[in-house]
């Protein structure tokens, strides 16, 4: 069986490569949901004016 190990011991973290990466997957999710917004008023709209 194997051993329970009770302490894990991990890496150094560069704080600011962290801050970066994350900044960089909100700016992401940001655009994305910007262009999702902008992308489905304009089908409403299309709906709107050819089915209307």
């Amino acid at each position: 069986m194997a051993e329970h190990r009770e302490h894990y011991d991990f890496g150094a973290v560069d704080q600011k490569a962290l801050l970066v990466d994350r900044q960089r997957g909100w700016e992401g999710f940001v655009q994305f949901s910007t262009w999702g917004i902008v992308i489905t008023v304009l089908l409403l709209l299309a709906l709107l004016l050819f089915v209307a």
